[in-house]
């Protein structure tokens, strides 16, 4: 980015984290308006946006707060709040106009990708910053390290993903089974054990299993099951969410070559 643009960008910041008076920002996160929304979202890759009440509070913020700290280590990626009124001023109410959101639905997350104004609506658990930030990674194309899922096996499964024959493959899960086999923590054990697994799954029966596995492992999650069977469904599909992003990832590296 040019100098001169750096400046622009850090005084429309700036100007938007003040835009909306003494109301709380969330550290890591800006607060918008109509004035500068467009500015803001045009000069961003990623921004997910919140369209809230004036004084949100309580279990979903919380959700919030636990998202926007799971991205502020990402360069591309903006998390912004509208804080709406529906009364006095009606402050914000033409942006919520604007995007079809009624209080009602408060919180509502759109994520606007490379200056798209149209972005693209959550339609998860606003409960749930799990959730949130798996919608992040697939859409946006970030790693922000959902639970259990490890950073240095998630290159691996890159690095699985563009090798160019199944031979070559196979050597990168030979890789990736050396690489467990230094782990010391029981619970990254665990991890490693699901990321190995699941390469020789995709290696039996193509890349398909992995969006065919996410549907079958959210279906029996949903299900009646015990809060510990629930618990270990849940760290599988963080780390085939991975799995799945990165394959998306992958796919779209080679389209452009």
């Amino acid at each position: 980015m040019e100098p001169k643009a750096e400046v622009y960008l850090g005084f429309l910041l700036l100007f938007a984290l003040n835009a909306i008076g003494n109301t709380e920002t969330v550290k890591g996160s800006i607060q918008l308006n109509s004035g500068v929304f467009e500015k803001i979202v045009k000069h961003h890759k990623a921004v997910l946006v919140k369209f809230d009440e004036t004084y949100p509070y309580g279990d979903k913020q919380d959700t919030f707060k636990e998202v926007v700290e799971a991205t502020m280590s990402q360069d591309d990626a903006l998390c912004a709040e509208i804080q709406v009124s529906d009364y006095g001023e009606k402050e914000n109410l033409d942006l919520a106009e604007r995007y079809g959101v009624i209080k009602e639905q408060f919180p509502v997350y759109r994520l606007f990708l490379n200056g798209d104004l149209e972005g693209v609506l959550y339609k998860g658990d606003t409960k749930s910053a799990n959730d949130i930030k798996s919608f992040l990674m697939s859409e946006a194309g970030l790693w922000l390290g959902l639970p259990d899922c490890l950073q240095e096996f998630d290159e691996l499964v890159t690095k699985f993903y563009n090798a160019a024959d199944n031979d070559k493959k196979t050597a990168v899960v030979t890789e990736v089974e050396k690489a467990a086999e230094k782990l010391k923590e029981e619970s990254q054990k665990k991890s490693a054990e699901i990321y190995i697994k699941t390469m020789k799954k995709v290696l039996e029966k193509g890349e398909s299993f992995i969006a065919e596995e996410v549907k079958r492992v959210e279906k029996i999650r949903d299900g009646k099951i015990s809060d510990k069977k629930r618990e270990q469904l849940g760290s599988r599909l963080n780390i085939l969410t991975s799995f799945k992003l990165l394959l998306k990832k992958a796919k779209k590296g080679k389209d452009e070559l």
